[in-house]
């Protein structure tokens, strides 16, 4: 079965809505979705804030573009989001993403299945501002009910962020920046918006 590679994010609102459409190409073609996690370091480029639940900004450090960046970003993707019926809040601090990455790479030893609820239940709950990926008991309670071992899990842990790390960098040695990314048949490809194109080489 052909296979292709897909770098995704829980803290990127672009990555939650390729999700579903990612798993089009799996459901419509004979293809292999090969999930791995790459970590955006968000302040490098984008600064960082954080917000009360009503939006109002308690502490930042970045600037008037950086700002105009991140608003845009969110209208566009919430935008999207209602006519899928998906809800995006946006966030009210810059999260540190690797132990629900590190939980990933746990679902996807377990199945396909597995890591598919996973999948679903973090970024659907992240995006509802349900769920604090940075706790672990929190991750280990998600893994639990999409039907891996937590306990397991708790070992782990530790390596799997490693592991985490590890194929964060070798991404960046692929070319990846960004999330969603692609790549197909060594090609990379940045953004939902080349899911056409890559279902047009998967069927050819």
């Amino acid at each position: 079965m052909r296979s292709i590679t897909a770098y995704t994010d829980y803290k990127s609102p672009y990555a939650y809505l390729a999700k579903d459409l990612t798993y089009a190409l799996e459901r419509d073609l004979a293809v292999h979705v090969e999930w791995l996690p790459y970590v955006l370091d968000i302040p490098s480029y984008l600064g960082s804030a954080r917000v009360d639940a009503e939006g109002r900004v308690l502490e930042e450090n970045r600037n008037a573009h950086q700002w105009r960046r991140v608003r845009y970003s969110y209208m566009d993707c919430r935008r999207q989001a209602r006519k899928r019926g998906l809800v995006i809040r946006g966030p009210q601090k810059i999260w540190d993403s690797t132990l629900a990455a590190a939980g990933m790479l746990f679902a996807k030893q377990a199945g396909d299945a597995v890591l598919r609820r996973y999948h679903d239940s973090v970024f659907e709950r992240f995006w509802k501002r349900e769920l604090n990926i940075e706790d672990a008991a929190v991750i280990g309670s998600i893994l639990a009910e999409a039907g891996a071992d937590t306990a397991l899990f708790a070992r782990q842990a530790p390596a799997l962020r490693n592991e985490v790390s590890a194929i964060s960098r070798a991404a960046e040695e692929r070319g990846v920046f960004g999330v969603p990314s692609f790549i197909v048949d060594g090609e990379l490809f940045w953004g939902s918006e080349h899911l056409p194109d890559i279902r047009a080489i998967l069927a050819a």
